[in-house]
């Protein structure tokens, strides 16, 4: 027997290998195509610096690994079915739908001043209400929901002991973001809705307070989504029922990352849902997180009235990605002499012809902006070059 060996032509290229990525303690040999989940906003409110941090590393993350060859597919939701959105836009007089469109409007002109991309998919919880009560449907029939009273509850079991916390540290978690551990119809406090009913079944219904709530009718009468729910429908909707990579800020990782990926798995038998998490450094002002609730803040728009996207830029990613850091004005001028350090370097001859590689290797080794900027300021040329395009710096 003949051993047939395929030659290229002149047209085609060998296939690369496979990229290596490392994030933290996890190795992740990479095919095409890297699917990437980003916790998107919740639209009721203007963008700052803290959200503006983990859109910005999921753009980079994924500029990395198409510099490698790979195609990446990102799908980054939109929360526009959430209680904190209806009772924002009920302040104004508006339709919860109609101000979360406003919302997203300001947010895409952020985003696309900081030069972050689109993604491929930006799917809206009000559009999939259908696949989570798919989901809900899915988790009763395999034991892992049960139903009381219009709500469908997802059977958290020992979810919380797993991510290691304790319980009061869980617990106070849960209700920060809105979750009622008290509710009586629970089975346990750590059991949420996957479904839950809306106060008089439709879109001007009122709520306690006078809040108009959402509805959309379900084989438990009218309701709408649990966050938690939302997200992990519209994952599995869009992306599959695995992922590569989840992007969210590091205060998602309990309840929310959590309960998206334990929903998913409890559902489909797959796990894991996520082969990897790049959960953000939480950004820090005055002390404290930097939160809407707490008005610490600095805008985005602010800040790019008086500097170039780029350095803004810059002052998020010149860190490990998953260290929390304080903004203060000083480390943004700081940030623009490094950038202006960087084009002086691009104009520079070459120097080194390994010192490209040995920037890609930076990145791909946990996403290591500050090892690949020096090896750039340093070496110049195409190092820098090639540096400023990947994280998108000119």
């Amino acid at each position: 027997m003949t051993l047939m060996v395929h030659r290229p032509t002149l047209t085609e290229q060998p296939l690369a290998p496979s990229a290596r990525l490392r994030l933290g303690d996890r190795v992740l040999p990479l095919l095409s195509p890297v699917r990437v989940y980003v916790c998107g906003i919740t639209p009721y409110d203007v963008t700052h610096l803290g959200h503006a941090a983990t859109f910005v590393w999921a753009d980079v993350a994924a500029s990395v690994l198409r510099a490698t060859g790979l195609d990446v597919v990102t799908c980054r939701n939109i929360t526009d079915v959430d209680d904190v959105l209806t009772r924002a836009a009920d302040a104004r007089g508006r339709a919860y739908d109609e101000f979360a469109l406003y919302q997203e409007y300001l947010f895409d002109k952020d985003m696309t001043a900081l030069g972050v991309h689109r993604p491929s998919h930006e799917p809206r919880a009000r559009h999939f209400t259908r696949q989570v009560q798919q989901l809900a449907a899915a988790l009763l029939a395999s034991g892992h929901a049960y139903h009381r009273e219009g709500h469908v509850y997802f059977r958290a079991g020992d979810l919380a002991a797993r991510t290691g916390l304790s319980t009061e540290d869980a617990l106070a978690l849960c209700a920060e973001y809105g979750d009622d551990p008290a509710d009586p119809r629970r089975e346990q406090p750590f059991d949420v809705p996957v479904w839950r009913p809306s106060a008089g079944g439709g879109r001007g219904a009122k709520a306690g307070g006078g809040v108009p709530e959402p509805a959309w009718p379900s084989p438990w009468g009218p309701g709408r989504p649990g966050w938690h729910a939302e997200c992990a429908a519209m994952a599995v909707a869009v992306l599959g029922t695995s992922v590569d990579l989840v992007v969210g800020g590091h205060d998602l990782r309990f309840p929310h990352h959590a309960y998206q990926a334990a929903m998913v798995q409890a559902a489909t038998s797959v796990t894991p849902f996520a082969r990897a998490h790049l959960h953000v450094g939480t950004v820090h002002q005055d002390g404290a997180k930097m939160a809407k609730s707490t008005g610490n803040l600095t805008l985005v728009t602010d800040l790019l009235r008086d500097h170039p996207p780029a350095a803004v830029r810059l002052l998020i990613l010149d860190r490990p990605w998953a260290e929390p850091w304080e903004y203060r004005p000083d480390r943004l001028d700081a940030a623009a002499g490094v950038l202006d350090e960087l084009y002086a370097a691009a104009g520079r001859a070459d120097t080194s012809p390994a010192a490209a590689a040995a920037v890609n290797a930076a990145l791909l080794d946990n996403l290591d902006v500050p090892r690949a900027v020096a090896i750039a300021r340093e070496s110049g040329g195409e190092a820098a070059r090639m540096l400023l395009r990947v994280l998108s710096l000119v």
